[in-house]
Parts: C-alpha cells; sequence; structure tokens
C-alpha cells in the first residue's frame, strides 16, 4: 500500500525496487443479496436499502479514521462501542458485525478500538484518490523478496536451517548461550524469536514466570486459507466485505484482480478459534463451502469453473487484540541478555503486513550489539 515505506526502503535495498508495480483497484460490498460496489463516496450513496443518515455516519466515520493519527485513548476503548457510537446500531450490523464476528467470535465484542481504527487508516491511505483504491504487487509476487533475502543473507555468511524446530534456547548466568534444534546445539550470542509468543514459554525456561504469563496471556485466532484456481473471474473487485448472515466468512480476495497471471486465483478466509469444529473441516468441505460462497457473490459461476484447490490451516494467524492490548505486551528485550522475542501481536494497534514486519525486524536487529 501507499504507505508502507518500510518495505520500499527494503526493496531498494535488496536491489528489487524496479519489480514493484502499481495497479487501480477496486472493492465490492455483497449486502441485501447482490455484489455492490464499495470504497468511494458515490458507491456509498447508492447503496440500496440504506437510510441516508447511516450512510453520512459511516463516511463520517471512514473519513475521520483515515485522517487521524493513533491515539493511545482507543486502546482502553471497545471497537463495537466506538463504532456504534459513530455508525450507530444499524450501521454496526450493516457495515462492521461480520468482519469483527466471523474474524474473532467469541471475543468480537472485546476487540480494541486502536486496532480497527488503525486498519481502517492503512486502507484509506492505500487510494491515489477519494474516487480511486492503488494497490501495488511484485512482478513473481512474495516469493520474489523472499528470494532476495535468502540471496542476500547468505552473501553475508548467513545459514538457513529448514525443517529444523527450536526445541530449547539455552541459558547461562542470564545471558543466551544456544539455540537446541534436532539433536544439535548451535552457539549463540543473540537470538531474535519470531515464532507466535504463547509457543515460548516451553522454549525459554529460564525466562522470569511474570514473563511467561504474559506470551501466554496472549490469545490467537486460527484460519484455513482455501486458495481456488477458476475458470472465470468472480467479480471486478480485489477484494469484497460480505453480510450475509448465511455466509460465515467476512470476505473474499481475488489476487488476480491485482496482479494478473493468466487464471482466476481467489482466497477466501475461514478465521476461526480452533476449537470451533470448522477449524476441523477437511479440506472438501472447506472448498464446497467456498465455492459456494463465490456462487452466492457470482451466480454464473458453476462447479465445473473449479480447477484446482488447495486449503492451508495456521492456528496462530491473528492475535486478538482485545481492549487494554498495548499494556499486555512484554518489551522486546527481555531480561535475558542476547533474547529478544516478538510476534505480529507486537505490531499493534497496526495489523500484520510485510511493512511492519520490515520495520520491527529492522528495529530488532539494529539492537544486537
Amino acid at each position: 500500500m501507499r504507505e508502507d515505506h518500510p518495505t520500499f526502503e527494503l526493496l531498494k535495498d535488496l536491489g528489487i525496487a524496479d519489480k514493484l508495480h502499481w495497479r487501480s483497484t477496486s472493492m465490492g460490498f455483497f449486502y441485501a443479496g447482490r455484489l455492490n460496489p464499495w470504497g468511494d463516496p458515490v458507491s456509498l450513496l447508492s447503496l440500496p436499502r440504506t437510510s441516508l443518515l447511516t450512510k453520512l455516519r459511516y463516511g463520517s466515520f471512514v473519513f475521520a479514521c483515515t485522517h487521524r493519527k493513533s491515539s493511545p485513548a482507543l486502546d482502553k476503548k471497545s471497537a463495537k462501542e466506538w463504532i456504534v457510537r459513530w455508525c450507530g446500531e444499524s450501521g454496526y450490523k450493516q457495515f462492521w458485525r461480520s468482519l469483527l464476528e466471523y474474524k474473532f467470535y467469541e471475543d468480537a465484542d472485546k476487540i480494541s478500538a486502536a486496532w480497527i481504527a488503525t486498519r481502517i487508516r492503512r486502507v484509506g491511505l492505500s487510494r491515489k484518490n477519494i474516487m480511486q483504491e492503488e494497490m501495488g504487487y511484485l512482478d513473481g509476487g512474495s516469493e520474489t523478496l523472499v528470494r532476495a533475502l535468502v540471496e542476500k543473507i547468505e552473501s553475508g555468511g548467513g545459514r538457513f536451517h529448514f525443517n529444523s524446530p527450536v526445541t530449547r534456547v539455552s541459558v547461562a548466568e542470564n545471558r543466551v548461550q544456544s539455540v537446541e534444534s534436532d539433536g544439535a546445539s548451535y552457539p549463540a550470542d543473540f537470538v531474535i524469536s519470531t515464532m507466535p509468543v504463547p509457543l515460548i514459554p516451553p522454549l525459554v525456561p529460564d525466562l522470569p514466570e511474570s514473563w511467561k504469563a504474559k506470551y501466554r496471556a496472549v490469545k490467537n485466532i486460527g484460519i484455513c486459507c482455501v486458495v481456488l484456481k477458476l475458470k472465470r473471474s468472480v467479480s471486478p473487485h480485489f477484494w469484497i466485505n460480505i453480510e450475509d448472515e448465511n455466509i460465515v466468512i467476512p470476505g473474499v480476495i481475488e489476487f488476480t484482480n491485482l496482479r494478473e497471471i493468466g487464471t482466476t486465483i481467489v482466497y477466501v478466509p475461514y478465521y476461526t478459534p480452533v476449537t470451533n469444529p470448522m477449524f476441523s473441516w477437511s479440506d472438501q468441505e472447506l472448498m464446497r463451502d467456498a465455492m459456494q460462497c463465490l456462487r452466492k457473490l457470482n451466480h454464473a459461476l458453476t462447479p465445473e469453473d473449479l480447477l484446482d484447490c488447495h486449503v492451508a490451516r495456521l492456528r496462530h494467524a491473528q492475535p486478538v487484540c482485545v481492549i487494554g492490548f498495548a499494556s499486555m505486551l512484554p518489551p522486546v528485550q527481555t531480561p535475558i541478555r542476547g533474547l529478544q522475542i516478538a510476534d505480529t501481536c507486537f505490531y499493534y494497534p497496526e495489523d500484520r503486513c510485510i511493512s511492519e514486519s520490515v520495520r520491527l525486524g529492522r528495529s530488532m536487529a539494529r539492537q544486537v550489539r
């Protein structure tokens, strides 16, 4: 997105800035049984079954979020209550209910207003102007960035150990000594951990109990990622928000409306607690449900349009950034010398994105002395 300056700097450092391209994109909103254009004032004003007052309140809310700096006070407020105050109950149910409830389920009412405000601001600032959204992509996708990083690290003497899960970070005299993995021990002066923080306590038993408790307290939502390859496009939009009580996903992303690759690739995210039966659905069940959702968005789609499907699952996909989340997080630098720990929840109030990964990663690397 347009404000992702840490990513742009990294691309320049890696010599691949010329592989970044910009393209005009659009949003859709499936509401009242139909797919509506979305994301600009004209689309808002023409939305059916919505009062003018609700439209004006919604527009004012998005404008305010886009043009305000992050406020620490919002960390202490509920996103739902804050949205209702701006948009009213009807505005919340129409525009925000699905986005929160089908992402956070029983925790939907506990999400911090700071988190949702920052997300709205990030999307708002991706616009070329008030009427046109514009997004960037890399030739070859994220793999281009990953390969360039690997080559850069290896050229500097770095080594990668794949399929080698860490079993322990060993400490002596309150300083990092080594990392243990698959029966091997790798001496280390400094360790930077970016694994989900709830997994940290058993791997670093020398941490103070108060720090372990903070890591355990960070809750995550899981996700089943369904990626579909189709014969035809679902819509002209890059992403579609959904408000429909019979569809249990907050939206879909049609990647090939940003980066063309010759076929249609659609991503359908099933955010869900890992304890929810949906997380254990078979790949076939998820594929069938995803196709049913897409066929509601585009009635012309048929089962024969499905060319291929891939399903992946993550147990720690999205930190649940509840009210007061900022005070829940310990510092990145732990009490153990040479050990830094952070994952995507440390981006807060920002959400997960490559740009925040670059920003925090650079900050952590600079602390290694």
